[in-house]
């Protein structure tokens, strides 16, 4: 600016003075502008606990909660699947909730499209179990077992459309038992159905059947029924179906989806209405169509076999041999069977719960073979326990029959009728738990004894101990029988043998 005046220098250096300074009131808008934004993140993390969610709180469809009344039902049904698995010496076995995608769709087949799959899960594919048997059969294979006898209970999901009125689910909970290795034939068939028996018995679900029949049987019929060998597996999962469709329905599907000819599909259907005893057995393996099949015949003369160890295991009258059955999953190559429940003449028409099967299984002698890598072979044959549709009907005869659960196994009830006595009563609730005793007290300083005898009563807790002032200067508690009123007064150091003493004569 030297070629300007000094006047027009002090005016031009006045204005750019003023351009370089920060307005004023751009540094306010600069405060507001960084106060809304503060005030908008703080909004953002109130909002949530302001305003109600748009969403429905809900499960997810196919799945559901389990209250504790339910958890009381569900885990005594478990104990005595268990305790039957223990009792022919199987051993604990758990595998991953997902497996790699690959492994699980070559061997499902026709049902890999009921899979949930998880997609790229850090390089890997992955999806949740359909079963616990293919897992069961990796394990073995990855481990290089050759021999096992184990049981397993967890989750499994399969996506298809469930009927929550008939027990069925998109999660719902497995329980298996199987035996890997190469003994003589017959043995551990006959064994995983004498499991299914006692297990269905004990359970007290009413009269049952089992259904039994054999892969080799089914294919050999199809064979003989003129079936091409490339539709065996696709016509078998449609045979499967039978339990859940009528034949004039699962014909249809047979003809009009699957391209079987009327007449071989009329054929098929003459010998699924066959079902019976040994007495059929031995008839099918004269039967002048079923006969030419060597395969149908190998699998008559292993049901022959069965039958003669069931009749010695007492059980032979819960079994039938029945041509309808197909189990539609692509590992299994021999025996199959499956228990389903009967009606009695009363239940009839009444709206009886149909649930279908409740228990399945059979023989998968080539599963192991596909996951080693060298091909080496160690027969199976197993069983599953319907859990979820063994709880529906369960819990169904229970609302029946008003019979009420306790959700706690609480023995004893720690209280007190005066106030400032809780050092007293955790001192004696910590003696009860030390020796193993369920004990319980209300989390009050100074609870009324009217509310906690109301507790007790609600939770139908069989004895209370209470201490008072009196009691502790006389170094004794009073035991009160809750059912009854009754009290009792004892020593405190004979308390733990007195309670002890009570719990196991009830």
């Amino acid at each position: 600016m030297s070629h300007l005046g000094p006047l027009r220098r002090g005016v031009w250096a006045a204005l750019l003075g003023q351009l370089l300074r920060p307005p004023r009131a751009v540094c306010i808008r600069a405060v507001d502008c960084h106060s809304q934004v503060a005030q908008a993140v703080l909004t953002s993390q109130l909002k949530p606990h302001q305003e109600k969610p748009n969403f429905i709180i809900k499960v997810p469809k196919g799945t559901r909660d389990l209250s504790p009344q339910q958890m009381v039902v569900r885990e005594k049904i478990l104990d005595k699947i268990v305790s039957c698995f223990k009792r022919h010496g199987a051993e604990g076995l758990d595998t991953p909730a997902f497996e790699l995608t690959d492994m699980l769709t070559e061997k499902y087949e026709d049902n890999f499209g009921l899979m949930y799959d998880l997609k790229d899960q850090g390089g890997e594919l992955l999806s949740l179990r359909y079963d616990l048997t293919v897992p069961f059969a990796r394990y073995l294979a990855m481990n290089k077992l050759k021999k096992m006898k184990r049981y397993q209970v967890g989750k499994v999901w399969r996506r298809e459309s469930p009927a929550i009125v008939q027990g069925r689910y998109r999660e719902f909970c497995q329980c298996d038992f199987d035996i890997a290795g190469e003994f003589d034939p017959m043995i551990p068939d006959a064994e995983c159905l004498k499991i299914m028996c006692e297990i269905l018995s004990g359970l007290q679900l009413g009269d049952f059947l089992i259904k039994v029949n054999d892969r080799r049987v089914v294919d050999g019929m199809f064979a003989v029924c003129g079936v091409p060998e490339s539709k065996f597996r696709t016509i078998c999962t449609s045979m499967d179906k039978l339990d859940k469709m009528s034949w004039e329905d699962v014909r249809h599907e047979m003809v009009a989806q699957k391209g079987l000819t009327p007449e071989v599909a009329d054929r098929i259907g003459a010998y699924i209405q066959c079902h019976g005893g040994i007495s059929l057995v031995e008839e099918m393996s004269k039967d002048p169509r079923l006969s030419q099949s060597q395969r149908a015949l190998q699998g008559l003369g292993d049901l022959k076999l069965l039958f003669d160890y069931l009749t010695l295991f007492g059980i032979a009258e819960k079994i039938s041999f029945d041509l309808s059955l197909a189990r539609g999953l692509d590992y299994y190559t021999g025996v199959i069977y499956e228990a389903v429940l009967l009606q009695s003449p009363g239940q009839a028409g009444k709206g009886a719960p149909n649930v279908g099967s409740v228990a399945a299984g059979g023989r998968y002698d080539g599963l192991v073979a596909q996951f080693d890598p060298k091909g080496h072979n160690v027969p199976c044959v197993g069983l599953s326990i319907g859990v979820e549709r063994i709880f529906y009907l369960v819990e169904q005869k229970m609302k029946a029959s008003g019979k009420k659960v306790r959700t706690t196994e609480t023995q004893v009830f720690v209280a007190t009728p005066q106030k400032n006595f809780l050092r007293e009563r955790l001192k004696l609730i910590a003696e009860l738990w030390d020796a193993g005793i369920k004990a319980e007290m209300l989390y009050k300083n100074n609870p009324k004894l009217l509310t906690q005898l109301h507790y007790c009563e609600k939770r139908d807790i069989p004895l209370m101990v209470i201490i008072g002032e009196q009691e502790q200067n006389e170094g004794v508690v009073k035991l009160r029988t809750v059912a009854n009123r009754e009290e009792v007064t004892i020593n405190r150091e004979s308390l733990v043998a007195e309670i002890q003493k009570r719990l196991s004569e009830s």
